[in-house]
């Protein structure tokens, strides 16, 4: 790599978290060979082009296609357990260094090229209702780094291409706006509103980290105004959609915005993209799965079990851990018994407490309903 990228993290080394987190990839990068010669910069024309990226880590000299490589080594793991700490790189960082223009357009158009990539296999954590494509937790760190593309334009006086990144800000906010609107206003659509607006309201975060790398510069003002800070006091644009998500996030949803770290530890949940978590707190579904999913053995079930229960004792307020351990333990039947034999005495005596199993005890249906009652609390809902 160039001089300009010593002080960051190796592509080799960012392939080998990809490995770590998602095995599972490993086999599927023959579906989509990297053409000899090819830059990773020119990359991103097809779904599963991150695919082709990550195959590309000796290639990399210049700050575009590292730049490249870690936003596929990004897009493959954010919806993992343990997803690849780039946030700060393609959000801001790399922008900032960017000396030479044209490179920095070959930068944002693969970020728009980004838009287009599938998520299938790598996240369970999206929801599509309205036709407009799924939306999910990736297009946050896509926005966030359209946001850093934004911000560099602004800064360097390119006004036809910060009108495109603002553009395509814009066009994601709006079609994540359209879904959110299209389930709040349909009867039996209370639990992916409650989904959707966790994915919003932790998505315009991302864009507000975006925006934290922008200079506090008049050329920027306008579009802070426009774009940041949409799920506090900018209630203008979008209808004030953003304002609803968040409304009911923090009614119903906030405790569930946790990393999952007690999770982080299990390899055996590394094993298959059937493993993965989806959007919390509905587990209970995910908690039978790994009841007798084939990648995990007994020993791999017992370090579920005792994360989920770790996860009950630490994390105030979650409900999610609380129903893996539900729809586990009521697939497992008789079988909990094995699964407690493997796992440590401390996780024993806890799983005994009367008050944990008064909560792991509520039936799914009873659950859901609360659940779909605090969505009706939070309303009624006004798009304007």
């Amino acid at each position: 790599m160039t001089e300009a990228l010593d002080n960051f993290i190796s592509p080799q080394n960012l392939f080998g978290l990809v490995e770590n987190t998602a095995p599972f990839l490993i086999p599927r990068l023959a579906e989509h060979p990297l053409a000899e010669g090819k830059r990773l910069i020119e990359c991103g024309d097809h779904p599963e082009s991150y695919l082709e990226i990550l195959q590309g880590a000796e290639r990399v000299e210049e700050t575009e296609d590292y730049f490249a490589f870690c936003v596929a080594c990004h897009h493959a793991t954010v919806a993992t357990y343990v997803p690849t700490d780039v946030d700060a790189k393609i959000r801001g960082l790399l922008w900032r260094q960017q000396r030479d223009l044209e490179a920095a357009r070959r930068m944002f158009a693969l970020a728009e090229r980004w838009l287009s990539w599938s998520v299938k296999g790598i996240s369970t954590r999206t929801t599509e209702l309205a036709g407009v494509g799924p939306v999910s937790g990736h297009n946050g760190e896509q926005l966030s780094v359209l946001a850093g593309a934004l911000g560099y334009f602004l800064k360097r006086g390119d006004g036809e291409y910060a009108e495109k990144a603002a553009n395509a800000i814009d066009a994601e906010l709006e079609r994540e706006a359209l879904e959110f609107r299209f389930a709040a206003q349909r009867k039996g659509c209370e639990l992916d509103v409650l989904r959707l607006a966790a994915s919003l309201t932790h998505n315009v975060g991302d864009l507000d980290q975006g925006i934290s790398f922008w200079p506090t510069a008049a050329s920027h003002d306008a579009a802070r105004k426009r774009f940041g800070r949409l799920a506090h006091e900018n209630t203008a644009p979008y209808g004030g959609t953003y304002q609803v998500a968040a409304r009911v996030y923090k009614k119903a949803m906030s405790p569930e915005g946790h990393r999952n770290y007690p999770l982080r530890g299990v390899k055996a949940l590394r094993r298959s993209p059937d493993l993965l978590l989806p959007l919390g707190p509905f587990f209970d579904d995910w908690g039978a799965l790994i009841a007798v999913h084939p990648a995990l053995d007994w020993e791999g079930r017992a370090d579920v079990f005792a994360a989920l229960i770790h996860g009950c004792r630490t994390i105030a307020g979650q409900r999610g851990y609380y129903r893996a351990l539900h729809g586990m333990t009521s697939r497992l039947g008789g079988e909990v018994e094995r699964v407690l034999r493997l796992a440590p005495a401390r996780i024993r005596a806890d799983w005994k407490d009367s008050e944990l199993r008064k909560q792991v005890a509520v039936a799914r249906i009873s659950f859901e309903s609360m659940m779909k009652k605090m969505v009706a609390s939070a309303g009624p809902f006004q798009f304007r």
